[in-house]
């Protein structure tokens, strides 16, 4: 089961911010999730669409130029980066999983996404874009085709995972709250990967592990790579 940083690791460290990301990849995640988000001029990683929960700034993101975010502190002296910054720090080393927040025009980002693959910062396999909004994801998924779209939902759909095939998605994000079996088992029968957020607690990771869950997007990613070893070294001594 892959393990996602969530926002980096985030149960430590500010979320969102170099410190987050670089200490997961320490790790050797098999991915990291962060928030896109647009600001009044450009797009900036950061989970909010206001400035004051995990920054020292005020007002709305999208009402701030990128010039003035990076003055905030986003935490023990961290800045808020750019999307740029955090395709510089992750490159092809794992996947990256940028979730669409509150952004708008995303022409700019079809271009700086093909402009970093061209200059071979990022590969398209280590590439998933993920959001809440379907809209945008269709999209991005007509103006980009070879990008990896990842539906999100927190809800069991009537179809269950039809909208998501519906989207030619790669994979399914779901809140862990509503993963079970049909679900995943429908899922898989459509050929999408099944990743499950925002899992802390042993008990859940186990839980999406016997599931058949493929990957899991967690704030404590030492910890629970940590009992998934553990976890797999003991079925090997017992098998």
């Amino acid at each position: 089961m892959k393990v996602f940083a969530h926002r980096g690791a985030s149960g430590n460290y500010p979320e969102n911010t170099e410190i987050a990301i670089n200490s997961a990849l320490d790790v050797g995640v098999d991915g990291i999730e962060v928030d896109l988000q647009s600001c009044l001029d450009d797009y900036v990683i950061i989970h909010d669409s206001w400035l004051d929960r995990t920054t020292s700034g005020q007002g709305k993101v999208n009402a701030t130029p990128f010039s003035a975010i990076q003055q905030v502190d986003a935490g023990q002296g961290q800045k808020v980066p750019g999307l740029q910054d955090v395709i510089n720090w992750v490159g092809n080393k794992t996947l990256l999983n940028l979730e669409l927040k509150h952004t708008f025009s995303l022409d700019k980002l079809v271009s700086t996404l093909e402009h970093n693959v061209a200059q071979g910062r990022l590969n398209r396999e280590q590439l998933i874009v993920s959001s809440f909004d379907h809209h945008q994801l269709l999209w991005l998924k007509q103006n980009l085709p070879w990008v990896k779209i990842g539906a999100l939902t927190s809800s069991i759909p009537l179809g269950y995972a039809e909208f998501a095939q519906r989207l030619n998605a790669y994979s399914l994000h779901l809140d862990k709250n509503f993963v079970n079996h049909q679900f995943v088992a429908d899922a898989k029968a459509r050929g999408l990967e099944v990743y499950a957020y925002t899992v802390d607690k042993d008990e859940d990771i186990l839980t999406m592990q016997a599931l058949g869950v493929d990957g899991v997007f967690t704030n404590y990613p030492r910890h629970t790579k940590q009992l998934l070893a553990q976890q797999r070294d003991a079925q090997e001594g017992t098998a």
